[in-house]
């Protein structure tokens, strides 16, 4: 899922990574507009939100919301940094930083009190943590799937499908069509995962509040625990592989 790159990595892999990491998407960014009212997985609001408040004279609030969007690409570059220092160094397993910080993130934030005294600095304090566990997770996913999965907005997806869904009515060779087919199910997945996130999370949120986080963590964690487990296995079976 997070270790085949290149020419070792084929649909299955980016399906899986898809579908686990949309849903990780969706629950982080529910739970941070019901927690603290921020948008953790893009930062395409964030900028209007910036534009109005220098607009309104409200530099301490524009200060924020630029802040906001430097700390998602501040994630993003800590974890592109990651994968291309592992990537140099031949190592196959530059994905585990990035997912292990991203993890402390979510499982530090959802043991923070769930109610602060008015005027605290904490809301502001989650928004920013988990705007840059979300950049990290989005730099980590583009790199490894070479682009091909987007896991943190949506806008772009719906675009891509949007096209492609119009491509349907003149594509008619099989092995186009199967292809195009692929891709429109790979995006309803992402889409799928997200919205399902996001439902859980609300659900869950009326009765954990920011503990909420702790099952896109162990999402993470278990998706680790599995490319591990699934390696262990291949690497045994090449083992009892008779010699030919």
């Amino acid at each position: 899922m997070f270790r085949h790159q290149g020419r070792g990595r084929n649909y299955i892999h980016n399906l899986k990574l898809a579908s686990i990491l949309s849903c990780v998407a969706g629950l982080v960014n529910i739970t941070g507009v019901l927690a603290v009212g921020t948008l953790t997985t893009n930062v395409t609001g964030h900028f209007a939100f910036f534009s109005e408040q220098l607009i309104l004279m409200n530099y301490k609030m524009a200060l924020i919301y630029l802040l906001y969007i430097a700390f998602f690409l501040m994630g993003a570059s800590v974890s592109g940094f990651i994968v291309e220092f592992a990537s140099k160094n031949k190592s196959h397993n530059a994905y585990i930083i990035p997912i292990c910080i991203e993890s402390i993130i979510l499982i530090n934030v959802g043991l923070l009190p769930a109610f602060v005294k008015a005027g605290s600095t904490l809301p502001t304090i989650i928004s920013f943590a988990l705007l840059f566990a979300m950049g990290l997770q989005n730099a980590l996913v583009t790199k490894v799937s070479q682009s091909v999965v987007r896991t943190t907005h949506l806008t772009g997806l719906f675009t891509d499908l949007g096209i492609e869904i119009s491509q349907l009515l003149f594509y008619r060779e099989i092995a186009e069509k199967v292809k195009l087919h692929k891709s429109i199910f790979l995006k309803l997945m992402i889409i799928g995962g997200f919205f399902i996130g996001g439902i859980i999370g609300g659900f869950m949120f009326q009765y954990f509040k920011l503990k909420t986080l702790l099952l896109p963590a162990t999402m993470l964690l278990f998706a680790l625990w599995y490319d591990h487990i699934l390696l262990k296995f291949y690497h045994l079976k090449r083992s009892l592989r008779p010699d030919e």
